[in-house]
């Protein structure tokens, strides 16, 4: 028997592929979502769903106050609250993305979430894993193949067992190279013997290198014909959890590496050359990948075929590479896939892809904040509790530092009576303060060092609109004080933290064009931008009473360099606009923001509080916003006694207040008594319309 017919044999063997004994008790930790029954007399073990429900209390890795028992009055520190064990557990905000989890992980089935960065999507598919039954674990071997060699054979065993069978394969290898080695040095010396005694020497030496050098070159390669463990399982601990996020098609699919030296023994066998793909790593277990759209259609084809048929073969993915030639048997991969991205991520999914998930798995929305309830409460103070104990390098929070925390938290969720669920940015913010902490070699990490830590853990977008507004007021692009015509200081929201003031400037002239005047807007305005500049004529008309067909508007945002997008500066285009076209001029101590209907009505907007600030920064200290948005206004304590913040329900008001007051008394009559009739009263005198026969 030669040495592929032991391989082949070895390959059938009973012993390397057999499962788990019928009557051996599957271990299933308990973080498993299953646990594992007996059964009766002569019955094989059961599966029984473990209870999935809250165990904050059960699973605590340490004694302590529970979530549900926390009061802040008499916390000290963060160190006194328990933090669940279980990462299902210590998710906050997504009661019901944790339901859906759990009973995917007991059905197995496909889950999408959609929803902001940062609430919490990798870490509910890092859950999902442990809530998998992982007592049917597999590792994965590559087999060479006499009879195809481009085609290896792949073959599955229980979870530890592979390396032990490739471990056998190699030290039967190496025992048959040694004997073999053995042999031929043998052979050697007794060729050298025989010429020594015969007094041919030279003719010896030359022989005995010759037969040595065949005998090497001819020889069978024991290494080569070891098979790979491609995929390894552990036997204790979670199934498997793969992100495979920004993968390209080698690394999610598998590959098969070049081999340069492909003949002349130099050759690498071509089953070692297969290399597993994250599809694979990932059998029995979880293969989360996030922003799902940046895969490009080719893989996503590929991944709605494993998903449908549980198996994918690894080729190479390189047309140019030797590794083409190379395609394995079909390789095992029964994975529950998490896909994530934010909505767009939506657009551009496979179709089939996205129907296989919503017809075998469920569709979620990820919440990016939740009502400002005690429970609620009691649950983010855990969350923080949490990042202090994960971290493992930062002191506890007291009771101030906490309530700071809360504080940023419910500012961050830009929305009256929320906390935010931008956890991400939070757990940053929390470790940075815990930092300077550390700096100060303190044991605690007190309210002052959460304040430094907001100011040096400022985003990236924040400290280039604080840049730009010290620049702006260097060369007098951003006017804080007096009064001018057509010029107003509206408010943009930066990225998703961060506000800049935004001046607006508007100029009407005698139109030059024989079909009638236009509105021109320039500053790089996005879609949304555009349809509110144009919804303004309709209040421009009925306040100015004069047909604005006769004259070119001009409208230019100032230092606009990455576009406006959305209508939230409709509010300020309309009032310098009109100070443009009635000559009266605009106080420059204010700003203001707010999206504007045709009926006049000033609508509520996103980022009120990061607007309010960037104003304060700026030196303006008159604020106008919509009175809807009144409650969502949480500013820092010390912008509190820089501006005065007026909220506003009317257009007419906005110009009441914003209008320098010695030159609108007339103009603000007119407005009032032209504020009780609808924009269908209005009768503007036009020539005739020209009639076409």
């Amino acid at each position: 028997m030669n040495n592929e017919d032991t391989i082949n044999e070895n390959i059938d063997k009973p012993e390397d592929i057999v499962e788990s004994p019928v009557n051996e008790t599957p271990s299933a930790p308990e973080d498993a979502g299953f646990t594992a029954d007996p059964g009766k007399p002569g019955e094989g073990p059961k599966l029984i769903a473990a209870d999935t429900g809250d165990h904050s209390t059960e699973d605590a890795g340490q004694p302590g106050i529970k979530t549900e028992e926390i009061d802040l009055d008499t916390l000290n520190s963060s160190s006194e609250i328990e933090v669940p064990k279980r990462l299902i557990d210590q998710v906050i905000g997504q009661d019901h993305a944790v339901e859906v989890i759990k009973k995917a992980a007991i059905q197995r089935r496909h889950v999408m979430m959609i929803g902001t960065p940062g609430t919490g999507k990798s870490m509910l598919a890092k859950a999902m894993a442990e809530l998998l039954p992982k007592e049917d674990l597999q590792d994965i071997l590559v087999y060479p193949n006499s009879d195809d060699s481009n085609t290896p054979i792949v073959r599955t065993v229980k979870a530890g067992r592979g390396k032990e069978i490739v471990n056998a394969h190699k030290a039967e290898a190496k025992k048959r190279a040694q004997t073999r080695n053995t042999m031929i040095m043998l052979l050697v010396f007794g060729i050298m013997g025989y010429a020594i005694i015969t007094g041919q020497l030279l003719m010896g030496i030359i022989g005995a290198a010759f037969i040595f050098m065949a005998l090497q070159y001819t020889r069978p390669k024991e290494e080569a014909m070891v098979p790979k463990l491609l995929v390894s399982s552990q036997k204790e601990g979670n199934a498997p959890y793969v992100d495979g996020t920004g993968a390209h098609a080698g690394a999610l699919l598998g590959d098969v590496r070049h081999d340069p030296f492909q003949s002349g023994g130099l050759e690498t066998p071509a089953h070692d050359r297969v290399e597993a793909g994250a599809i694979h790593k990932a059998n029995k277990g979880v293969l989360f990948i996030d922003e799902i759209n940046t895969l490009t259609p080719h893989s996503q084809q590929n991944l709605l075929t494993a998903l449908q048929e549980g198996e994918f073969p690894i080729t190479g993915q390189s047309e140019r590479s030797s590794g083409a030639m190379v395609k394995t048997e079909p390789v095992p991969c029964r994975f529950v896939m998490i896909a994530a991205g934010n909505v767009d991520a939506i657009e551009g999914m496979h179709p089939a892809l996205r129907s296989r998930i919503r017809g075998y798995g469920y569709e979620l929305f990820m919440q990016d904040s939740m009502p400002d309830t005690e429970e609620n409460q009691k649950k983010f103070i855990r969350f923080i509790a949490q990042e202090v104990k994960n971290d493992g390098k930062i002191p506890p929070f007291d009771k101030g530092a906490i309530e700071e925390i809360m504080r940023e938290a419910r500012r961050r969720s830009n929305r009256k009576g929320h906390i935010t669920l931008k956890l991400r940015d939070m757990g940053g913010l929390i470790r940075v303060a815990g930092d300077m902490a550390r700096q100060d070699d303190s044991e605690i990490t007190t309210a002052e060092h959460v304040l430094k830590a907001k100011e040096i853990a400022r985003s990236v977008e924040d400290q280039i609109s604080g840049e730009i507004t010290q620049r702006s007021r260097e060369y007098e692009l951003t006017v804080v004080s007096g009064s001018e015509i057509g010029r107003v200081n509206g408010l943009a929201v930066v990225g998703h933290d961060s506000g800049q003031v935004l001046p607006i400037m508007a100029e009407a002239t005698p139109t030059q064009s024989k079909v009638g005047g236009e509105v021109i807007a320039t500053g790089l305005l996005k879609e949304i931008a555009q349809e509110s500049i144009k919804n303004i004529s309709a209040i421009i008309k009925k306040l100015t009473q004069k047909d604005i067909k006769d004259m070119d508007i001009h409208i230019q945002f100032i230092g606009t360099y990455n576009g406006v997008e959305g209508d939230s500066a409709s509010v300020s285009v309309a009032t310098a606009v009109i100070s443009a076209i009635e000559g009266i001029p605009v106080r420059q101590d204010v700003a203001m923001t707010g999206s504007l209907s045709v009926r006049g009505n000033v609508l509520p907007i996103g980022g009120v509080t990061y607007k309010i600030e960037a104003a304060a920064k700026a030196g303006i200290t008159t604020i106008i916003i919509p009175e809807s948005n009144l409650a969502d206004v949480l500013i820092e304590d010390r912008y509190k006694e820089m501006v005065t913040i007026i909220p506003v329900k009317k257009f007419e008001d906005v110009l009441d207040i914003a209008l320098v007051p010695e030159k609108k008394k007339d103009f603000m009559e007119r407005v009032k008594e032209l504020a009780k009739i609808t924009p269908s009263e209005i009768n503007i005198k036009a020539p005739p319309k020209p009639l076409h026969g």
